[in-house]
């Protein structure tokens, strides 16, 4: 799969409905369906998972030792409200109202496409993250990236 990227500006209509945009689906490639996963991000957004990205993942947390707590407890939140859509013929996917209010979403919504997946923001929640940018954003690539190889 292709490295996902952009911001997208989208709005959810009336019945929970999201157009997704066509920049965004042309970076998934030639398909004969789009199936993907929603559910609730770490922050209050939602993620969108392309079907085989979900799989992924959801191999690699199926693995967890649910015998300890926190693993359970962890389990239980990722999967907490995930639910599969399909893109129907009008590049729109149905999002469950829960999430919706998960993740404080009204109207307007941004797309946060990057790397195999895509976060769903509320507007006013992705501006307000934004404000919250740090100072230096130099001190965090130090932080996050400065105690291995040059990624950048």
């Amino acid at each position: 799969m292709q490295q996902l990227l952009g911001e997208y500006d989208c709005k959810i209509d009336d019945k929970g409905r999201m157009r997704l945009p066509s920049g965004l689906i042309s970076q998934l490639g030639e398909r004969e369906s789009y199936v993907f996963v929603i559910n609730r991000g770490f922050e209050k957004c939602m993620m969108l998972y392309p079907e085989e990205v979900w799989e992924r993942i959801t191999n690699e947390i199926n693995q967890l030792n649910l015998y300890s707590k926190k693993n359970r407890d962890f389990v239980r939140y990722f999967y907490r409200g995930a639910n599969k859509v399909t893109m129907d013929g009008a590049d729109r996917i149905l999002v469950a109202k829960r999430l919706l209010e998960y993740a404080g979403v009204e109207k307007d919504v941004i797309l946060s496409a990057y790397n195999d997946r895509i976060e769903i923001w509320a507007k006013e929640e992705y501006d307000r993250m934004l404000d919250e940018e740090p100072d230096d954003f130099s001190d965090l690539a130090d932080d996050v990236l400065g105690k291995g190889p040059s990624l950048i």
